[in-house]
């Protein structure tokens, strides 16, 4: 028997990029649709993804690049940058770009870990996997100590933790998978939680970014440690879109060491120089 297909390598996904718009949606089980903007996502970064980029610093890591438009204004920037997304439409998009990606997944390994500068977790892609909390713990493996995290919020102060497929809305639906959403209050809860600390916020034309630091001197409040709950807290059905072109943004810091774990290549090696290995080996794979 042949394994289910993975959510982002469905035909919807895959078609919405070919084309470079829409419709597309995230299909809750209730019935509810969030609209995906794909037309933004296949355009070149507009003013608010701008306002997150010019606050990277050194190599970036790009999680979730989609059609890769955060990746080339990067490299545009100066940036050694590399995009990461589970979908092969995606991937091949950003290659076509310039870019350099690999269809890789973020709880995968993955190049340089423990020596990124930057990392971005834009257009709603806190709610891989549908565990916040996870996710950041993980991310910040990936970080060097003192490397930031920017984060994109939802519009609305929404906490949840749901089933979703992707729908075009003419019948193409992909597999169910876990997704999660966050507005700006629970965002900030669960950074605290994850051993971060916000240290800066600010909204641009669309969505949100934070800016947070694991762990803050022990004169600074404690995370929560309470218990959290796999459903959310306060569910706020969003039966409305919200606000467009109002982005919420977090900006994080990582205080944590690096992880004591092998990596792909020596220690003593750059970000830049593992950025120039991955982008050899991925000119050397066909492009599709």
């Amino acid at each position: 028997m042949s394994a289910p297909p993975a959510p982002w390598c469905t035909d919807p996904y895959a078609d919405a990029l070919r084309i470079g718009r829409g419709p597309l949606y995230l299909r809750r089980q209730d019935g509810w649709l969030l609209p995906l903007e794909v037309e933004r996502w296949c355009a070149r970064a507009d003013s608010a993804d701008m306002s997150v980029l010019r606050r990277c610093t050194g190599a970036v890591l790009d999680i979730g690049c989609g059609p890769g438009r955060l990746v080339a204004a990067l490299a545009a920037l100066g940036h050694p940058v590399l995009g990461i997304d589970p979908s092969p439409a995606a991937v091949a998009r950003t290659r076509g770009l310039g870019g350099t990606a690999l269809r890789r997944s973020v709880f995968e390994r993955l190049p340089g870990e423990g020596r990124w500068s930057s990392a971005l977790l834009l257009d709603g892609n806190i709610g891989i996997g549908g565990d916040p909390v996870a996710l950041l713990t993980r991310v910040a493996e990936l970080l060097a100590p003192g490397g930031l995290l920017l984060v994109e919020a939802a519009a609305d102060e929404v906490e949840e933790t749901v089933e979703v497929r992707l729908d075009d809305g003419s019948g193409g639906r992909g597999p169910a998978f876990p997704w999660a959403r966050l507005g700006r209050k629970a965002l900030r809860a669960r950074a605290r939680e994850a051993g971060w600390s916000v240290l800066d916020e600010w909204s641009g034309g669309e969505l949100s970014p934070h800016q947070l630091r694991p762990h803050e001197p022990p004169n600074h409040e404690p995370p929560n440690h309470e218990p959290r709950a796999h459903q959310p807290r306060a569910h706020q059905p969003a039966d409305r879109e919200p606000s467009r072109y109002e982005r919420p943004f977090l900006c994080l810091r990582n205080d944590r060491p690096p992880p004591a774990r092998p990596v792909t290549v020596p220690r003593t090696s750059s970000t830049q120089a593992v950025i120039s290995t991955v982008a050899t080996s991925v000119r050397a794979q066909p492009r599709g």
